[in-house]
């Protein structure tokens, strides 16, 4: 069954392929297109098109790959949501998760579209009519990145420096909360990244595991779940 299913999957990406650049080319240099295939989620990209992120084949999922991979067969579609690349560049996303004949979830076509120019021309027209420009600066960033490494480590240095210490200054409760806003943005379904985390912040493998499982345990219990 699981062969049957691996070669159901290829064919869907295979399919999916011509798709990928017919979208690009629709919307012209200001889009991009990414297919990818999380049965490998360090080189997760099979396919790309256009350049708005800077992907390429065989690299990495993103930080929203993370998310997605993290629901499991749960995830669902992100629609039309706005965010930053860490460069600055304003883009708007959707991502599209594919599932196999069982329904389980194993890959995703995200579309990225460049709105920067978009929202200078809006921003310009509203100065012109004296209306304020938009505020933009609430916007999240998002990792974009063909090596998994280089996205996880941006999260971390993302949660720790919102929290405005280094690891050795964070109280336990503010350790947990780290390791708890890591797990919610997907990091830990990623294979090997407990480690990776662990290294970027100077602890023990044994020590990020136990912090994680107290972040998975507050978790629980603020739901209602059992811990």
């Amino acid at each position: 069954m699981g062969d049957a299913l691996n070669v159901e999957r290829d064919a869907i990406l295979a399919a999916l392929k011509p798709v990928v650049d017919g979208i690009a080319a629709t919307f012209g240099p200001v889009c991009d297109v990414v297919l990818h295939d999380y049965r490998n989620p360090k080189h997760s990209v099979v396919a790309v098109a256009g350049a708005v992120t800077g992907r390429t084949v065989g690299g990495a999922m993103s930080e929203i790959g993370m998310r997605v991979l993290a629901g499991g067969d749960e995830a669902s579609d992100e629609l039309n949501y706005v965010t930053r690349t860490r460069d600055g560049t304003l883009v708007k996303s959707s991502t599209m998760v594919l599932r196999d004949s069982t329904g389980a979830v194993f890959g995703a076509l995200c579309v990225n579209v460049d709105v920067g120019a978009v929202t200078q021309v809006h921003d310009l027209l509203g100065a012109l009519a004296g209306v304020g420009a938009a505020a933009h600066a609430e916007l999240p960033t998002t990792t974009f990145g063909n090596d998994i490494d280089s996205v996880v480590d941006a999260l971390v240095e993302a949660h720790r420096s919102r929290q405005r210490g280094s690891w050795a200054e964070l109280d336990r409760a503010e350790r947990v909360e780290l390791f708890g806003g890591l797990d919610t943005r997907g990091v830990f379904a990623v294979r090997g990244a407990v480690e990776q985390v662990a290294a970027r912040l100077g602890i023990s493998r044994a020590s990020a595991y136990n912090y994680l499982s107290r972040a998975r345990a507050a978790h629980d219990t603020s739901s209602g779940g059992s811990a």
